[in-house]
């Protein structure tokens, strides 16, 4: 949305200032192809999954001793999508953070810890289920029994995941607390929990990545899109602060 709002943008400039029509054009086709190759989404993916959120907090790099006695895994929701023969599946990034999570749940057990893991996101997208109903199966399938499962699916934003996670926990002693998401969305998660007076562990699921070329791709497209959405999220946040609204 944020892509088709700047075209729609340039295109309402290009029909209100005739005189610099053929410039606002060219203008609107050169920035399209640099996000579209590549050249533009790289830097915005820099900007949005900064070096700190990447290698540093890849769950491999978590020791044993990481895990409290208790501990409790946080995983965002990151959207659903219908699959070739139809049902709701996990988004490619939901998968991620699920496998990662898993991995986790799987490790601190065996370091002889109590975990549990937090599913949360709702329906955003209005399909037949929200994304934590529609993730707990497959982390239940990848080892994690369904008693450790907390389902939290009235979030419909990270804002609400922060919110709504920190209600379940409301405070209670939990040794270790760890956030599993993508580096993309890490920095706002981080801030959301802090406002709500959690500091967790960040955890890294998966780092987005652009291809540089001279052909527009379509998935470069939906990097930058990601990429934007997460630097105005953070730049709200504050914004929002600054003026008293968080």
């Amino acid at each position: 949305m944020i892509l088709f709002t700047l075209f729609a943008l340039f295109f309402a400039l290009s029909v209100l200032w005739r005189s610099a029509r053929r410039a606002v054009v060219a203008c609107t086709v050169a920035i399209f192809w640099l996000i579209s190759a590549g050249w533009l989404t790289v830097p915005l993916l820099d900007l949005a999954q900064p070096e700190i959120y990447r290698t540093p907090y890849e769950s491999e790099n978590v020791r044993p001793s990481t895990f409290g006695a208790r501990t409790v895994i946080i995983v965002p929701g990151s959207g659903t999508t219908r699959s070739t023969d139809g049902p709701l599946v996990p988004q490619h990034d939901a998968f991620a953070r699920l496998s990662t999570a898993a991995s986790l749940y799987r490790r601190c057990r065996a370091s002889g810890a109590l975990c549990r893991v937090i599913l949360s996101g709702g329906n955003p997208q209005h399909h037949a289920a929200s994304e934590a109903d529609t993730y707990a199966p497959y982390l239940a399938r990848a080892g994690v029994p369904p008693a450790d499962i907390v389902i939290e699916n009235r979030s419909l934003t990270t804002w609400q995941n922060a919110r709504n996670v920190a209600r379940i926990l409301d405070h209670e002693h939990d040794d270790s607390l760890m956030l599993v998401t993508s580096a993309y969305q890490m920095r706002r998660a981080l801030l959301d929990f802090g406002r709500f007076g959690y500091a967790p562990m960040p955890i890294v699921s998966n780092v987005r990545r652009a291809r540089v070329g001279l052909l527009p791709r379509r998935s470069n497209l939906a990097a930058a899109e990601t990429a934007l959405h997460e630097l105005i999220g953070t730049a709200q946040f504050y914004l929002y602060r600054m003026i008293g609204w968080f």
